[in-house]
């Protein structure tokens, strides 16, 4: 088979050409690759330093947030004296839901394991709430229901506000 010259030459400057790029693209895939990389961990330092004020605040809210849903708190700003045993429990109820809405957006900066941690100490303090409130008389007064649930905090091994707290700090540990 004779390959006239010009078909000849045309194959070998085409096969030369495309080992050329074919050695070219190996010799520096791997400087390629390790610039994308340099630029990926820049680009999480950039985001890290813009979220991490933002995560921070977040984790210090839901621990403010724990402090002024804790009874022995709310009980001392409430003026439990001047109530009845059911206006302090429907206070206190919407004492709870209301600073739980006003917390609700730092979840998106915080772990779903400190999410549930705070919806957890949000949930039973209503149940302590109400549970004191069920085992009272029919109007009793407000000092009564603080009573009943400051007793049945102080009656329990471990304090749930500060396991909450400390669980809260751990998770927040995680970020360093």
């Amino acid at each position: 088979m004779n390959l006239p010259p010009i078909v000849i030459n045309i194959l070998t400057y085409t096969l030369s050409g495309a080992g050329v790029v074919w050695v070219a693209y190996y010799l520096f895939k791997p400087y390629l690759d390790n610039i994308g990389r340099a630029q990926a961990i820049d680009y999480k330092k950039s985001v890290n330093n813009q979220t991490l004020p933002l995560k921070l605040q977040a984790y210090e809210r839901l621990v403010l947030f724990i402090e002024r849903i804790n009874p022995a708190s709310m009980m001392v700003r409430l003026n439990a004296p001047t109530f009845s045993a059911a206006e302090l429990q429907n206070l206190i109820l919407v004492e709870v839901r209301t600073e739980f809405q006003h917390n609700v957006t730092q979840q998106i900066y915080v772990s779903d394991r400190a999410w549930e941690i705070v919806k957890k100490v949000k949930d039973d303090t209503i149940a302590i709430v109400t549970t004191a409130a069920r085992s009272l008389p029919e109007g009793s007064g407000g000092i009564d229901l603080a009573k009943t649930i400051l007793g049945g905090l102080s009656g329990m091994d471990n304090n749930p506000y500060d396991i909450a707290i400390a669980l809260l700090k751990k998770d927040l540990e995680n970020l360093f």
